[in-house]
């Protein structure tokens, strides 16, 4: 079985913490690397906040460097929520950006949003798998 861990980068590794803390109900349980990454945890997956400066390439031979305004990328993130009406209102209050409403197909509800460091990520209802 492989295991699966998540990294975000950041350009503000105080804000992130804070930010998933309230949005998503994570928990902070270490600091690595000279306290440039968070461990975060409260999900299926361990979840890893990684200080990286705007501007920055994400390695060699990268045509992009990393940019923190809203931004578009094939992988996200999605999390499962029991109830996804008062899911999308914390993250909201937490700086969370609703990009649709919520929609519904058939019992599963959507909802897509940005984290304040332009990151992608979903929630989700009812999610039938």
């Amino acid at each position: 079985m492989v295991r699966l861990i998540v990294n975000v980068d950041v350009d503000d590794l105080e804000k992130a913490v804070e930010f998933y803390r309230r949005a998503i109900g994570l928990t902070l349980t270490r600091r690595l690397f000279e306290d440039s990454t968070a461990e975060m945890r409260g999900a299926s997956s361990t979840i890893y906040l990684a200080v990286k400066p705007a501007g920055s390439s994400p390695g060699p031979g990268s045509i992009s460097a990393r940019d923190y305004r809203r931004h578009w990328t094939p992988v996200h993130v999605d999390f499962v929520v029991d109830d996804i009406e008062a899911a999308v209102a914390r993250a909201e209050e937490a700086g969370a950006r609703l990009e649709r409403g919520i929609n519904t197909y058939g019992s599963f509800k959507e909802a897509t949003l940005s984290d304040p460091f332009g990151n992608g990520f979903c929630l989700l209802e009812e999610w039938p798998y």
